[in-house]
């Protein structure tokens, strides 16, 4: 897959790409040979650090900074971006709230709950669905989602229920707007399983066996799982592939 998941003179913006999966992507793309926009919300120094690596492996970087939580700021973002590098071929919305570690672990249910529909939803909707229509005047383009494996089938708890419910709606969503695309931008949806980022690594012994135990591969996920696959689906090697929902999660069923 390295080696024909070429994206030579392509511009691709990464949303939440300072750390965790969207950092590994945008520097897999980058690699593959994308100019990559790098967006943060809070974490300026972390992006411009990507920023840096990108131009180091010969490509343009740019740094774009947005609160996805402010509607107002979504169609500014989509406009900054296509100005930053030139035309936009992929789109990667990858930002998410964290409302499992820091201060939002504390959070009541109702506040996360609004966090995940503000950051998750709404503005992967809005964001999709306005980098899309700039794609298909254009004659093309590629967007790229992440939902989460156990979203259509359910985990116990309150994050599973809140997880739940934010990440089905990217999904169906992107099946959705996959449709309303075609044939000139492609749209497919990633869903990782148990990917090793902040959470994961600091989390509780009991979680650590869990995560073995429905595992079929008996491990944690790496980002870089997951920007493999993101690198494929947005180059022409998956040219036939579009309103997919694809698990990357070690074959777990549960």
């Amino acid at each position: 897959m390295q080696e024909f998941a070429q994206l030579l003179n392509r511009t691709a913006v990464v949303t939440g790409s300072s750390s965790g999966i969207g950092r590994a992507t945008a520097l897999e793309l980058a690699r593959a040979g994308a100019d990559v926009v790098v967006h943060y919300s809070r974490a300026r120094p972390a992006a411009q650090q990507l920023a840096k690596e990108i131009v180091s492996l010969g490509r343009r970087a740019s740094v774009v900074q947005a609160d996805f939580r402010d509607v107002t700021a979504l169609e500014g973002f989509v406009d900054a971006a296509w100005g930053a590098l030139g035309n936009v071929d992929i789109w990667v919305n990858n930002a998410g709230a964290d409302v499992l570690t820091g201060p939002a672990a504390d959070w009541s249910y109702e506040q996360k709950l609004q966090e995940l529909l503000d950051v998750d939803v709404r503005a992967s909707l809005v964001l999709a669905k306005s980098a899309g229509q700039r794609m298909f005047s254009s004659g093309g383009g590629v967007i790229l989602t992440i939902g989460w494996d156990q979203a259509d089938r359910g985990m116990e708890g309150n994050s599973g229920e809140l997880f739940a419910a934010s990440k089905n709606a990217v999904m169906g969503f992107s099946r959705s707007l996959a449709l309303s695309l075609a044939p000139c931008v492609r749209v497919n949806c990633i869903a990782p399983g148990w990917i090793k980022t902040a959470w994961g690594e600091g989390a509780s012994e009991s979680w650590q066996q869990r995560v073995l135990q429905e595992t079929p591969l008996k491990r944690w996920g790496a980002p870089q799982d997951i920007a493999n696959v993101a690198r494929f689906l947005c180059s022409d090697a998956s040219s036939f592939i579009t309103g997919q929902v694809i698990n990357v999660n070690g074959g777990a069923v549960r």
